[in-house]
């Protein structure tokens, strides 16, 4: 099965890292690591909300950086209530997108989304719209 939807971001929240982990300073890099919190509200197919852990390295330099994001998402998929979590990640080089990665966490559905496995795709239009594609499956 495939759904669409587009999102917007209600809530950014920047989370303060230590300096020091194990008594070890942290190196810094041209592209230091930062961490937030996200809410997402979802409209399409995919409708609801989700909590989202971002971490991402960027350089503010060039623009080039990386980043890895951990949802928990709360809605419907398809008409079908339930939570998933989905985990993506891309870099760049500070105007394109590549090395993309999107999937279903295993085992993570609830409710009628029980089981549900996939992958999946996020882009930004020109426009800002911002918008994910999801290729699933859900037991019968």
């Amino acid at each position: 099965m495939r759904a669409a939807a587009t999102f917007t971001v209600s809530d950014w929240t920047p989370l303060d890292l230590p300096r020091a982990v194990g008594g070890v300073g942290v190196p810094e890099t041209a592209a230091p690591a930062g961490v937030a919190a996200m809410v997402k509200t979802f409209a399409g197919d995919l409708a609801g909300r989700s909590v989202t852990w971002f971490v991402g390295g960027l350089n503010t330099t060039s623009g080039a950086g990386t980043y890895v994001a951990v949802e928990s998402f709360e809605g419907t998929l398809g008409g079908r209530p339930g939570t998933f979590g989905f985990v993506h990640a891309a870099s760049t080089h500070g105007s394109d997108r590549y090395d993309e990665y999107f999937t279903v966490v295993p085992d993570s559905g609830t409710g009628a989304l029980a089981g549900i496995t996939g992958q999946g795709s996020l882009a930004i239009d020109e426009d800002g719209t911002h918008r994910v594609e999801l290729e699933y499956l859900l037991p019968q």
